[in-house]
């Protein structure tokens, strides 16, 4: 028995009312984790292992690769456990933990979809100074620059709920840590925990739309120019990073906006948007990659001729 109600271990929540369904619904779960962990493993393991994939946009694309994998890995372990096992029970210094990654690693994600299109921007619309200017020292700086973005960034939120005190019920209404839920739990004045994170959403998220929006604009009326017969060519480069953009936003967005003013909206409808955000984009990033990018469909093909072969 806990005497300090405040230190008390908090308690996820799968599906409230499906309790009876707990022991099926994780099959369709465990599924899109291993595709996902399938697919994106195998796009790391192509862009190391072939030499024609070391370019800076493949770089970026693993960026964004290894951020889906540990966003997977960050929530696959609680979820599985609550829906599986039924182990409910979670420390206060994990739950903050497992949010403060959950939390960065959404920012860094955005922070590489924004890296990449201006990859694609320098690509087609400077291309004769490419080189000159995505060199080492400028990727590594990019490279350094996006993730300390996210996990700086997230910080000044996460560190309170270290120091709150928790007086009202424990019993969380996820299978993971969203800053948005355990904030309500703190007997506290957490003005700054409501306030930062809308200031943060707004320079990251929205502002990293806008900026990726504004640039393929640019591109669109570079593409437009271009002398018939390469426009296919040059939009190819970014085709797959445009319909991987709108996966990844439209939920973000919408997760944000839920929390933040869906108060009326059914739970049902928080849980469904939230277990969306964090399964559907690093389940469509492989394969919109793999489908929309040739160098990386040769890749693959050359992969398995090789096992074949084997």
């Amino acid at each position: 028995m806990w005497l300090n109600v405040s230190a008390a271990p908090f308690m996820l929540t799968g599906f409230p009312g499906m309790e009876a369904a707990h022991h099926w619904i994780p099959i369709p779960f465990f599924a899109v984790y291993f595709s996902v962990l399938l697919g994106n493993g195998t796009l790391l393991y192509l862009t190391k292992d072939d030499h024609s994939l070391h370019e800076p946009m493949y770089y970026f694309l693993a960026m964004l690769t290894g951020t889906d994998l540990m966003v997977t890995l960050t929530t696959m372990p609680t979820l599985m456990g609550v829906l599986w096992l039924n182990h409910r029970d979670i420390s206060q210094r994990v739950y903050f933990l497992q949010g403060y990654f959950i939390h960065s690693l959404s920012i860094v994600e955005s922070g590489v979809l924004l890296a990449m299109a201006y990859d694609h921007f320098i690509a087609i619309c400077t291309p004769l100074r490419y080189n000159s200017i995505l060199t080492n020292s400028q990727l590594m700086k990019l490279g350094l620059w996006v993730p300390m973005r996210g996990f700086l960034s997230v910080l000044p939120p996460i560190m309170p709920l270290y120091f709150f005190p928790y007086c009202r019920s424990h019993v969380l209404s996820h299978a993971f840590c969203l800053h948005q839920i355990v904030r309500k739990l703190a007997c506290a004045d957490i003005t700054f925990n409501r306030v930062y994170p809308v200031i943060l959403v707004a320079l990251t998220f929205f502002l990293d739309a806008l900026i990726i929006v504004f640039s393929y604009i640019l591109i669109l009326k570079t593409v437009t120019g271009i002398v018939s017969g390469e426009e296919d060519k040059a939009l190819n480069t970014c085709v797959s990073h445009i319909s991987y953009v709108p996966a990844f936003c439209v939920t973000i967005i919408g997760l944000t906006f839920i929390h933040r003013f869906g108060k009326h909206v059914s739970h049902v409808v928080h849980i469904t948007m939230s277990y969306f955000y964090f399964l559907f984009p690093p389940l469509m990033n492989p394969i919109i990659y793999s489908n929309k990018t040739k160098q990386i469909q040769r890749s693959i093909v050359g992969l398995f001729s090789v096992h074949n072969r084997a």
